[in-house]
């Protein structure tokens, strides 16, 4: 089953055209603006040997380019099918994690659980591989399209969550957006998904709604971020969730 859009790969702001795309992402796409909200508050607490899991293209690496810290890619050798292309990432087959127990200090694993259909499994390696006393975050859709089909499985609430990852002593379930910042998603979605079409006639023919809907887009847009920043609306029905972790 194949999606009707696909957006740009995720990519590190490296280079003066990865930062252009990097910012416009930032801009429209307020799941990627939240996580990255929470990866970099995060990064500040992290040391020593840090996983990256499902790393794809690293697209957060540069948060943790610090001296007190070395950072691990990982993947699925299934990635390939994602198009990703980052050559600096170990590749493991879905299982069991390549390392020895307790070698990680703290780990980062974003939007990947919806994609891990041995959800139990994969949470069971987690917490192998963290050192006692080790902190990690994961970050998971609420309100997402079908992405990455089919291998895109569930969508998690936080009760589920806390079950999934109960081994660890501490966690911490934090909504990113709110019902506001679903609909202003939504709205920008659905404008951007008729402008990058493949069907050139089909946006030829919606021009005029395009252009006559731009100041729309702009209210939507800036709605969006006034939600992240003031977090106004309900946030029973988030973008996604942020769970943070301590074995």
């Amino acid at each position: 089953m194949a999606e009707d859009f696909q957006p740009r790969k995720h990519v590190a702001p490296t280079g003066i055209i990865n930062r252009l795309f990097f910012a416009i992402r930032l801009l429209l796409d307020f799941q990627a603006l939240t996580v990255y909200k929470c990866i970099r508050q995060f990064s500040g607490k992290l040391s020593g040997n840090l996983l990256d899991i499902g790393c794809g293209n690293s697209p957060f690496k540069h948060l943790f380019l610090k001296e007190n810290i070395q950072y691990f890619g990982l993947d699925t050798i299934d990635a390939a099918n994602f198009k990703y292309q980052n050559k600096d990432v170990t590749l493991y087959d879905g299982k069991v994690i390549p390392f020895d127990a307790e070698f990680f200090d703290g780990f980062i694993c974003t939007e990947v659980l919806e994609h891990v259909f041995d959800y139990n499994n994969f949470a069971s390696e987690i917490y192998r591989v963290l050192k006692p006393g080790g902190m990690g975050i994961v970050t998971v859709p609420w309100s997402a399209r079908f992405h990455y089909a089919p291998y895109d499985y569930f969508r998690f609430t936080p009760s589920a969550l806390k079950c999934i990852f109960s081994s660890f002593s501490k966690i911490e379930i934090v909504p990113r957006g709110t019902d506001i910042t679903v609909i202003a998603a939504k709205i920008i979605l659905v404008y951007v998904r008729n402008i990058i079409n493949k069907n050139y006639v089909k946006t030829l023919l919606l021009s005029p709604l395009l252009i006559c809907g731009a100041p729309f887009i702009f209210l939507a847009v800036l709605a969006g971020h006034i939600s992240v920043l003031a977090n106004s609306g309900s946030s029973d029905d988030p973008l996604g969730y942020t769970i943070i972790l301590t074995k």
